[in-house]
């Protein structure tokens, strides 16, 4: 294989424009915009739309630019703080149905600042409180939107 395609990024570049071609597929029996504004499809169908068009980017820049064996090497620390946050973003998407929506976005918020940004607590229960106050002010105060509620009522 050539030194060109022995590339990380054209691989997962592949992959993330196969995922938008389905993102795209899948969105195309709901409706894309009704006489009141988008519909299901208009978000997902934008979401994948960049998809392929930021993999592609991609792709071509790494075709472009190939690294050179040497210079591309795996920041695992990098790799361990992407996973931990995936990680950490699955665990907030089962705690909403437990604990609600604001309560499980100070906690993924407070996790985020303090492990993955390495700020200190102080700073992290701040921007917890601070984001979740301003997703209650938006929507619900705002806008007049429910966010899901736990067992305490928010």
């Amino acid at each position: 294989m050539s030194r060109r395609f022995n590339h990380g990024d054209i691989l997962s570049g592949a992959v993330l424009a196969a995922l938008g071609i389905y993102v795209i597929a899948e969105a195309r029996v709901w409706t894309y915009y009704a006489s009141d504004g988008p519909g299901p499809a208009f978000f997902p169908t934008i979401q994948g739309v960049a998809l392929i068009g930021l993999s592609l980017v991609l792709i071509v820049r790494s075709l472009r630019h190939p690294l050179a064996a040497k210079e591309h090497k795996v920041d695992w620390p990098g790799v361990a703080r992407a996973l931990a946050t995936w990680g950490a973003l699955a665990v907030n998407i089962a705690l909403i149905e437990l604990i609600g929506f604001l309560l499980a976005f100070a906690l993924l918020t407070f996790f985020l600042v303090v492990v993955i940004f390495k700020r200190s607590p102080l700073v992290g229960a701040a921007t917890a409180v601070g984001c979740a106050l301003a997703f209650y002010v938006t929507f619900p105060v705002l806008l007049g939107l429910s966010l899901p509620v736990g067992p305490l009522g928010f």
